[in-house]
């Protein structure tokens, strides 16, 4: 009932969006640059859509009624042996990305080690089931892709939970202060219709503009540009590990433009989805307001340097 009610709003403005620029569009869309532009963009953001629209309803569902409680009652109090359980709770307990900073802050204030949720925090938008799917999807025919989107993000989130867990200080991390619930508060099917809107209509923003940037990349950049980045092993991890910073995609989707990145190595558009879900421009703003702008400064570029380097291991080894 809610796909129906969504996939209709979307419809509807799909629809008043063409009734209004189609007679522009028209003269236009039938230049070959154009065309090829529309064609990727089309591409991307439809394939993206359901797939976003499926991890959104499953995060809402979430965040409504699973009790915050199951998480504390689950861990282990060691911290070592707590992050891995927790990062492997993102395969089971998905969440957009959108979504992880503000839980990972509720279960700091009940109890749950810090390390243990940031590994949860890393890992809930990287590897949860329908990101997986999306990805198979995405890349048909290529098992490994996925395999190595999970083995690279997994050990990423992990490896930045120990991380913190040896070198981290209670002073880089700033948890704001517990709001109280009140009798007008949202709760059950409130909350979840409440949740699901602001993270479909917020991250469907950020599928737009995500498809939009691909297109462009693939349409206006020269190939002899790209063969510079394409020639260089290296050069060609690091520039999609930079755009997935940029780009904002939403996990559900970063799979379709990863894989509309023509002329990159498997390993490259690994690094591009491997980065993506976990340091890109908004949630660096998320954890700057939410933890404070020192603790999203030191741990979102030693999240990139790490995920950029599991995915180099990663890809060279499996793919």
């Amino acid at each position: 009932m809610v796909y129906a009610v969504l996939g209709g709003a979307a419809l509807i403005a799909i629809a008043t969006v063409v009734s209004v620029l189609g007679p522009m569009l028209a003269i236009d869309l039938y230049t070959p640059p154009v065309a090829a532009w529309w064609t990727v963009f089309t591409a991307v953001a439809v394939q993206g859509v359901p797939f976003l629209l499926l991890g959104t309803v499953v995060s809402a569902a979430i965040g409504a009624f699973v009790p915050e409680r199951v998480f504390t009652r689950l861990l282990p109090r060691n911290q070592a042996l707590a992050v891995p359980i927790a990062g492997a709770a993102g395969v089971v307990l998905p969440g957009c990305e959108c979504a992880s900073v503000p839980v990972a802050s509720s279960l700091m204030r009940r109890g749950v080690a810090p390390a243990a949720a940031l590994a949860f925090l890393l890992s809930a938008p990287a590897i949860n089931p329908v990101v997986l799917v999306a990805t198979s999807v995405a890349f048909p025919g290529q098992p490994k892709m996925v395999l190595g989107r999970l083995v690279a993000s997994l050990a990423t989130a992990v490896v930045m939970g120990w991380l913190w867990a040896r070198f981290g200080k209670e002073e880089w991390l700033r948890l704001p202060k517990r709001t109280r619930t009140t009798a007008s508060s949202p709760a059950g099917m409130k909350a979840f219709v409440a949740g699901l809107q602001h993270d479909f209509l917020h991250a469907g923003g950020f599928l737009v503009l995500g498809a939009a940037a691909a297109a462009t990349f693939n349409i206006a950049v020269p190939r002899s540009i790209l063969d510079i980045f394409t020639g260089s092993s290296w050069l060609s991890l690091l520039l999609p590990a930079l755009l997935a910073v940029v780009l904002c995609v939403c996990s559900e989707a970063d799979a379709f433009v990863a894989a509309s990145l023509s002329g990159f190595s498997p390993a490259a558009k690994l690094a591009f989805m491997v980065v993506g879900p976990m340091v890109d421009l908004k949630l660096i703003a998320l954890q700057a307001g939410t933890f404070g702008r020192s603790f999203a400064f030191r741990f979102s570029s030693t999240t990139w340097l790490v995920a950029v380097t599991s995915s180099t291991f990663v890809g060279w080894w499996l793919l």
